[in-house]
């Protein structure tokens, strides 16, 4: 599948960006992704292309590129790059996927990942204001092939399923039983597991049932219920 997204477009010269936010200042932030954890080698293509600086407020764009995560209003973050990779480089072992869910937009920054990684993402987020920053960044960017739903996500989103992946960017101490109902066969679903001490882990659906791994630790703000 071709990229759909292309740092030179939509955005003009602020996507392609200036000084710390310069394709060569991305281009080190993948560098240095690549020492410091096995990763899919598309996802590191994919992330030196997306202007992670236009998914921050103006005011924190110098530091887009460092590997952590930022605040982006509503008490919620964009992730550190690295887990952005690793989520997203678990979630593309195995068959292809053609239709991904993602549960918690925020920025939008995730989304644009999968988006150029795979035909056909839905992503949900329970705030109102975020979604539409969200969906006016994409825009710009001309991602097209991400349906972007406001809601409660906190039990998937049965309604466009089924999925080959889902992935989770809040916490949860549980998961709900619904989200595993909503996997094809072989779909992955990674998410960060636990409260105060959080394991992102990668489950699997197979035609025994789910198969768990665990993937490290994990920090992330809560998997809320309800719309904000």
């Amino acid at each position: 599948m071709s990229n759909p997204f292309r740092a030179d477009s939509g955005s003009g010269q602020q996507a392609a960006g200036i000084g710390m936010t310069s394709q060569r200042t991305r281009d080190r932030l993948v560098e240095t992704l690549a020492q410091l954890s096995p990763l899919d080698a598309r996802v590191l293509d994919v992330m030196r292309q997306i202007p992670r600086h236009l998914f921050v407020e103006e005011a924190l764009a110098s530091r887009a590129y460092d590997n952590v995560s930022l605040p982006i209003g509503h008490g919620q973050t964009i992730s550190q790059p690295l887990t952005v990779a690793q989520m997203t480089s678990a979630l593309l072992q195995g068959p292809s996927l053609r239709r991904v869910l993602e549960i918690g937009t925020g920025s939008g920054y995730q989304t644009a990942v999968l988006a150029a990684l795979v035909p056909e993402v839905v992503s949900i987020e329970r705030i109102g204001a975020l979604a539409a920053q969200a969906r006016r960044v994409l825009r710009d960017l001309r991602v097209r092939n991400v349906a972007l739903v406001v809601g409660d996500g906190s039990q998937g989103l049965p309604g466009k399923g089924p999925y080959d992946g889902i992935l989770i960017t809040a916490a949860a101490a549980t998961l709900a039983p619904q989200l595993f109902e909503q996997l094809a066969q072989d779909g992955r679903l990674i998410a960060p597991v636990g409260s105060r001490e959080q394991v992102l882990r990668r489950f699997t659906r197979t035609a025994t049932g789910l198969h768990e791994e665990r993937l490290g630790a994990a920090h992330f703000v809560p998997l809320r219920r309800g719309r904000g």
